[in-house]
Formats: C-alpha cells, structure tokens, sequence
C-alpha cells in the first residue's frame, strides 16, 4: 500500500501566499473594475537589465549554433559564472569564498530548503519567529517538528524576534543543532551588525551548529557597517552556509538564478562524532538531484558583473528603494511604527490590530494587498508587511488610498 509522507498532514492547510491570492481573487471578481495594487508579494516588476538581456540572446543564438551548442552543464554551474561571484561579492568583501566553493542554482527557496537533506531527522532546529514561511514548513515536511498546537509546532526553537530587541533574536538558551538566519530580514527588513553577527557564529562554533544564513536581499544595504555577508566574520566559514539569490538584484524572479556557498571547511558530524565536510555532500546532492541552471540564463546572470550590468542592477535596487523610504514615510506620518525600508525593500509595519483584519481592511477599503504578519508567525500577529516591489507610480497610488483609508 503506497502511503503519503505522514508529516504533511502537520502543515497548516494552505501557504501563505496562497491565502492571499485566493482572498485578492475573490475581491476581484467582486470588484471587476477596481485597480488593485499588489504590495504584499516579494515580486519584482521591473524588467531585466539590458545588459543581462544582451547576454541573453546571445546565449541562446550559441543554442542555434551546432559549434556553439550546448548540453548538460556542470552541476555546480559554469566556471565563468562562479568565478566572477567569488570576486565580485566575496573577495571584494575581504571574504575568503573560492569559485569552487559556489554552487549555481535555481533559487534561494529551493537551495534553503533542500539543504536539509544533509541532515539527520534528529537535528533541533532553530527559526527565528517572524521568520519566511519555507524554512519552518519544509522542516515540518522532514520531519523534524511535533504537532501544531497555541500556534507553534513542538521540536522547534523559536529564536523571537520582537519590537523589544529591534527584530534581532537572541541567542537560542537551550541545544539546537541547525539555524536559520536571514539578514537583511524577511518579512521585518530588521539587519545586523558585524558585533552581533560573530556572536551568532561563536555560538555555533560552541555548540557544534550550523547557521544556514539568507542573505537574498544583501544587495538593499545601504548602510557600510551592516555585513553583506556572513563570511565577513572571522570562523564563518566552518559554521555557516550562505544563500543569494539574483531574483531580486538583478530581476531574475522569473528567469531564475541564484547560488549556494559551502566552504571546503564548513563541518558537521557523523554518529561517532568525528567531524566531515559539507562540501563534498551537497556536491553529492546536486550531482545526483540538479541538473544545474540553462546556459542562457547563466550567461545573462554573468552580465550583471560587468560594468553596464553593475550600473544596471544598482538602478533597479535604487528604484524599488527610493519605493521603500516613500512607503515608510507615508506610513510613519500616519503613526504607524515601522521597520525596514532603509536597508531591506521591506517595510514591517506594526498594524496596531490584528494582522488578517488589517490586510481585509487595506484590500476592501484601499484595494492594496499588503502580507499579514501573522502569516510569518506568532511574533508576527498585530504587523503587517509592505514591499517595495512595484512601480513608483502604484507605490505612490498606493500611498494615496491607503491615507484615504486610515
């Protein structure tokens, strides 16, 4: 008898996202003639960089080409790819990253997610509450949690992440052996200092754990004493699993690209307690299960290091964070205490109300989807989160109704 993964049936009925295109659907088709504007949803609106678009169609002018033909690609991506992210956003850094210690993949979420398969079903796993919403169900999917009960799932250390310690957990108190950090935040735009991160990577060193660090959204940093990457900080590279992701830096949400980092000494344990490497089994991994990214799109990723393409991709971070600081503007004129929008295109808004309640209000009254909090957690409820990925003139729309609104 074929039975299904019994650990499902923990998750809550529906993701996040899904909840709110059904509730935005059923308000269209209500409302068929009413404009809604989307500022829930961490999609960006803005096309490719010329630049990345160029190499594109060249790339795949070489696929027509039986001399320049391409088949299977390396699983870990093309050498000329990994080489110029190994310069660009890790030496430039003063950050000890080599090519071969990147891996080119189809996205942060599914790289965040996958990573877990190295791991045994024993592992404790730490999640910061708010937290995006993949890190916590893809461990309810391993296995990894208890039952569902006040909100939370039992077998998680919840690492809270409040207005009282500016959305920065503390430290786990008690054992974990796995921890998901992701700076600049998502959903609370909230970032860390080098002070604190090293404290984090102490930690693990201590305790023999592993920090799976998301920093999807490094390229909003504005701030030069805000890391851009966990490898910033010295013994990183035995701890600390990095993810990027060119989705939102350079538009490629729906062409999809973005890298994993495993350093060559980045450690974990054995049943005997004897140390191994984490290199070697996510190599493993992906050349069993990924058959890595197209060529074409490995080529256009490429295009973002090269001048054109860096002045390209910075217009388009400054676009949607000149977005951001409207957003947050409005909305603390408007009294509200918020977060994010400086250094992260998210704005963590504290709704003063209950987040559902609040996300109906801004839809049926100002026709503009925010992202409930509580959606990210119990630490969530009362906030809700506002992206900066639009138009300027949504956003500025946007603003205007949600005033009108309030």
């Amino acid at each position: 008898m074929i039975t299904i993964n019994k650990h499902y049936k923990k998750l809550q009925t529906s993701y996040l996202f899904v909840d709110i295109a059904r509730r935005v659907s059923e308000y269209q088709r209500q409302n068929p003639d009413k404009h809604v504007i989307k500022l829930g949803i961490g999609d960006v609106t803005k096309p490719l960089p010329p630049a990345c678009i160029k190499a594109f169609h060249q790339a795949v002018d070489e696929m027509a080409d039986e001399k320049t033909f391409r088949g299977y690609g390396p699983e870990k991506g093309y050498s000329f790819l990994r080489e110029l992210v190994a310069l660009h956003d890790f030496k430039a850094l003063g950050a000890p990253i080599s090519a071969d210690e990147i891996f080119i993949s189809d996205g942060a979420k599914c790289d965040t997610s996958n990573f877990q398969e190295l791991f045994g079903s024993d592992n404790f796993v730490a999640i910061p509450d708010p937290v995006y919403p993949v890190y916590l169900d893809t461990t309810i999917m391993a296995g990894r949690t208890g039952i569902l009960y006040e909100g939370r799932y039992g077998g998680v250390s919840y690492l809270e992440a409040t207005k009282e310690n500016n959305f920065i957990p503390a430290l786990p108190e008690g054992r974990v052996d796995l921890i998901y950090l992701c700076f600049p935040n998502n959903p609370t735009g909230a970032t860390i200092s080098k002070k604190q991160l090293a404290e984090w990577v102490a930690f693990a060193h201590e305790n023999k754990a592993l920090i799976l660090f998301d920093a999807a959204y490094e390229a909003f940093i504005r701030d030069k004493d805000i890391p851009h990457s966990i490898y910033e900080i010295d013994g990183a590279r035995e701890v600390a699993v990095e993810f990027r992701s060119f989705s939102k830096s350079g538009g490629f949400t729906g062409t999809r690209c973005a890298y994993t980092v495993v350093p060559s000494t980045c450690r974990a344990f054995n049943l005997d307690g004897e140390e191994v490497f984490l290199h070697q089994y996510w190599n493993r991994r992906q050349s069993t299960k990924f058959n890595g990214v197209s060529y074409p799109v490995q080529k256009a990723a490429t295009a973002l290091y090269s001048i054109e393409g860096k002045r390209q991709a910075k217009e388009l971070v400054d676009y949607y964070m000149n977005n951001a600081q409207i957003i947050r503007q409005e909305m603390t004129s408007l009294g509200y205490d918020c977060t994010g929008g400086d250094n992260s295109p998210y704005i963590w808004i504290d709704g003063k109300s209950d987040s559902w309640e609040f996300f109906d209000m801004l839809l049926n009254k100002a026709g503009v989807v925010c992202t409930p909090g509580a959606g990210f957690g119990h630490c969530g409820e009362g906030y809700i989160r506002l992206s900066a990925f639009n138009s300027l003139a949504n956003v500025t729309e946007a603003m205007e109704r949600i005033k009108a609104a309030l």
